[in-house]
């Protein structure tokens, strides 16, 4: 016979379980729907802006754009590098460290602010200047109306592409013609562009400041000539090769008078505001673990208390404490598989069906998505499930010392 077999413990044994299939279910939930945030969000910044970008260290300064050549041997080195193995300075024993991967595709870039002007509307921008060596497949996810740029030979191109945001502000669609304006040499100057398309990575903050066109009319601007550039963008095989690749870059590929930054480093608001979700993360676990421990101390307390009399009689038929003891934390261990299995059932079930239909919609201007996505990790999801039973399995360590607490000549006398 089970121990919970009885109608008052039963009714314990069960809320115990629900309560461990519910915490279970939330923590599950949680932890996917925080990845998917992270891994979603990273995505969109990463393949949109790259993972490094590499400019002249006085532009920092100044915040005014100073051109590097576009033809150094630099740019041949790193779209060649595939894997390096590198001993960073900094550390105190230097230890090597191996890529787990290379560089994947590097680009150049120019920048030049100016002002929109339409019939209805002024718009601030920053127009971004891309080449020949731009991968458009970083940006077709979100390409959502028209075409790439197209980028001739013969003279500059003038189209140019707008966030949607920004499109919708100044009222213009593909096709739509207007006339930016510049500062150049201290004198005002403008340029007909031609809207050829429309993107959203939903990252509205950078959305509305940046317009791609070509980069032969963003240094003709600069007064640059066509072997000069702002700086250039790195994609690499493995993110986590970020912080390896910039301090192997910094020290041992790129002139002094450059400077490697991090993606991380150039929008430090939207990944502090991701490592704030690793906190909350950490709130729900702890507040979940306590509502399983205490139902489950309550469960087992109750399971002691009226198994009493099955106590006392195997005490006084030889069987000790810890033996007796076993025997409950068997059950307690019965009683977190069963709510593991149902509450693992309902959390991966939700994130199934939230994956699959995006039931759950979110404010894409607040959180940078149209809904809230769900990424499982698979290794996270074991460590998850064995260390909610074994933490569970210690509280429960102390309440099942109420064992030793039962005489069995009292027990029996008044039995």
């Amino acid at each position: 016979m089970r121990l919970g077999s009885k109608g008052q413990s039963r009714i314990i044994v069960r809320i115990a379980s629900a309560a461990v299939a519910l915490s279970v279910a939330v923590m599950v939930t949680a932890s996917a729907l925080v990845s998917g945030f992270k891994t979603e969000i990273s995505r969109k910044i990463f393949e949109f802006w790259g993972h490094l970008h590499l400019t002249d260290r006085s532009a920092l300064l100044t915040q005014e754009p100073h051109p590097v050549p576009a033809d150094l041997p630099l740019y041949a080195a790193l779209d060649t590098l595939r894997g390096i193995v590198y001993a960073p300075s900094h550390a105190a024993s230097p230890a090597q460290m191996r890529s787990r991967g290379g560089i994947r595709h590097v680009q150049a870039y120019a920048l030049k602010p100016g002002i929109i002007r339409t019939d209805n509307a002024l718009e601030g921008i920053l127009l971004k200047g891309i080449g020949a060596d731009f991968d458009w497949a970083n940006l077709q996810p979100y390409l959502q109306e028209g075409r790439p740029i197209m980028l001739n030979d013969s003279a500059p191109s003038r189209d140019i592409i707008l966030s949607r945001q920004t499109a919708d502000r100044l009222e213009v669609g593909v096709g739509d013609r207007f006339v930016v304006h510049f500062v150049k040499d201290n004198t005002q100057t403008r340029r007909l562009f031609q809207v050829c398309g429309i993107y959203k990575t939903g990252l509205e903050e950078y959305d509305r400041k940046f317009a791609l066109c070509d980069i032969r009319v963003v240094q003709e601007l600069l007064g640059w000539s066509a072997g000069e550039v702002a700086g250039f963008e790195v994609w690499l095989d493995d993110v986590r090769d970020m912080n390896l690749y910039a301090e192997y870059l910094y020290d041992e590929i790129v002139p002094s008078e450059m400077l490697v930054l991090t993606v991380r480093e150039k929008f430090p608001a939207i990944f502090e505001w991701l490592q704030l979700q690793d906190y909350n993360e950490v709130v729900i676990f702890l507040l979940m673990l306590a509502v399983a421990v205490v139902n489950m101390i309550t469960a087992l307390l109750v399971l002691v208390l009226e198994r009493a009399n099955m106590i006392g009689i195997l005490k006084a038929l030889g069987a000790t404490s810890g033996r007796i003891r076993q025997i409950f934390l068997y059950q307690a261990a019965f009683i977190i598989a069963n709510g593991l299995f149902w509450g693992n059932l309902i959390g991966l079930s939700f994130c199934y069906l939230q994956d699959r239909y995006h039931f759950i919609r979110l404010n894409e201007a607040d959180y940078y998505l149209s809904y809230a996505p769900v990424h499982v990790q698979w290794p996270v999801w074991g460590a998850l499930n064995a260390g909610f039973m074994l933490l569970v399995l210690v509280f429960l360590l102390l309440p099942a010392y109420a064992v030793g607490w039962v005489s069995p000549i009292r027990v029996i006398h008044f039995r």
